[in-house]
């Protein structure tokens, strides 16, 4: 795959680019497109196999092998700050990350770390990850920060900040569209926290995709009712499309803490506008990953 909205191959050359989620669906079709434009890739993957083979596909349809691999489960914080001590130890600049890995549990589960899944792997792995890599962003400048969001955030209502984590009531679908809620306050409070440094962040909304969300649980009937629906979904390659853009597009450089939806910008929940709770969510979220607020 090539690069999007006829841009010429070569517009990310001497770029720096760290992917998450890249194996399957949007993660995937991200890389093969920011590989096309010529980017230094970092893909930070959990499954080694996987790697490699999206390592060589890269290669083979782009003809880029400026392709490394970073082994992190998303679901552990000590995953995370290996991998990003394994990046920040090699020197490189970082120009662009996106935040892309997600998940949809209908069973409640805790990571390692004793935090609800959904919520540790959707919002809190993009929040302690970017905080890591944030001063070689800053470093980098002119850099971006993708988060693919969802509209999905506007389908769990507001945030339980006494129970984050869903203990008393789990809902799987309420708890993934909070956890995209979350993608959008992170986002928003960022961007606030980056204002004047050259770093941008923004959310993508990828729209309904065929992926292997909500395929990768034991649930028979929301296995049965993705796979009834997934016909009727846009392909990985289309749902990438916004995420490629806001990472290589010239007409959004400088712009920060928007949302958008098929490379236009797209007006969130009112919920997003509470900037309390955006506060509130990065002050909870520190302390959850062990940073200082």
């Amino acid at each position: 795959m090539g690069a999007m909205h006829g841009r010429p191959d070569g517009l990310l050359l001497g770029r720096t680019c760290l992917v998450t989620g890249a194996t399957s669906g949007i993660g995937r079709s991200s890389a093969l497109a920011l590989g096309a434009m010529g980017a230094k890739l970092f893909l930070l993957c959990r499954n080694p196999k996987r790697a490699d083979a999206l390592r060589a596909e890269i290669a083979a349809q782009t003809g880029n092998r400026n392709v490394e691999i970073l082994l992190a489960d998303l679901a552990s914080q000590a995953e995370i700050r290996r991998a990003a001590a394994a990046f920040l130890a090699t020197g490189e600049p970082l120009h662009v990350l996106l935040n892309n890995a997600g998940v949809m549990q209908t069973a409640r589960s805790e990571t390692v770390d004793g935090i609800e899944t959904t919520f540790a792997v959707n919002h809190l792995a993009y929040f302690l990850l970017t905080n890591l890599l944030l001063e070689r962003l800053v470093a980098s400048a002119p850099a971006r920060i993708v988060n693919v969001a969802s509209d999905a955030h506007k389908l769990g209502g507001a945030l339980d900040f006494d129970d984050l984590g869903a203990a008393r009531r789990y809902s799987g679908m309420a708890v993934y569209g909070r956890s995209k809620l979350a993608n959008l306050y992170f986002t928003k409070e960022l961007a606030r926290r980056l204002a004047g440094t050259g770093v941008s962040v923004n959310a993508a909304h990828p729209g309904a995709v065929r992926t292997e969300l909500g395929q990768n649980n034991d649930a028979p009937i929301l296995k049965l009712l993705t796979g009834l629906v997934r016909p009727f979904f846009r392909s990985p390659e289309k749902g990438a499309q916004t995420s490629i853009w806001l990472c290589s597009a010239a007409e959004v450089a400088g712009v920060s803490g928007k949302y958008f939806a098929d490379c236009k910008e797209r007006r969130p929940h009112r919920l997003v506008a509470d900037e309390e709770a955006a506060r509130l969510l990065w002050d909870a979220s520190a302390k959850l990953v062990g940073l200082s607020v």
